[in-house]
């Protein structure tokens, strides 16, 4: 079966940044994700993959645009250190609101230093203002769901207990 919209494709990938550096490989059964544009899986990736099939292998550059964006620095935050639970350290992740934000703009934000009683956070992906290099390799396809159609995602074999709450 070729990749088109609305087929389930997983892969080995390996990722690094533009120097080569190591950041990611795929375990187990690889990434799997719903293809034809339901900002599943980067644009420019699923662009390489349309109409391969299994065994397919490439090598896409990512820039910043591409991936997880340029890097903001109006996404970091230094909050009050009682505002936390006190086992906290750096590299946790929390939600958040924007400073400008209601509870419906909600955020991840990583703890990236603690000193004294203040605590600095940052709203970034943690590859956000990085080029990267994604060796792909597709090792399976098939028909997606109606259900996933639907649903806009990949159900995995426990989809009867799947949440479809949105949080945005």
């Amino acid at each position: 079966m070729k990749i088109a919209k609305n087929t389930v494709v997983t892969l080995s990938m390996h990722v690094t940044d533009a120097q080569n550096n190591f950041i990611e490989q795929t375990s187990g059964e690889g990434f799997t994700y719903l293809h034809g544009g339901y900002d599943d899986f980067f644009p420019k990736i699923e662009e390489q993959l349309e109409g391969k099939d299994i065994g397919f292998e490439t090598e896409v550059q990512l820039d910043p645009d591409d991936a997880f964006g340029e890097y903001d620095a109006e996404l970091v935050r230094v909050e009050a250190r009682s505002l936390f639970p006190a086992d906290i350290e750096p590299g946790m992740m929390f939600e958040g609101i924007p400073e400008d934000g209601s509870e419906d703009d909600l955020e991840f934000y990583t703890i990236t230093d603690i000193e004294g009683d203040k605590v600095v956070l940052d709203g970034n992906h943690p590859l956000a203002g990085m080029a990267l290099r994604c060796k792909v390799t597709v090792t399976e396809v098939r028909a997606a769901t109606d259900e996933e159609i639907e649903h806009e995602h990949v159900h995995g074999d426990d989809h009867e207990d799947h949440d479809h709450t949105t949080v945005h």
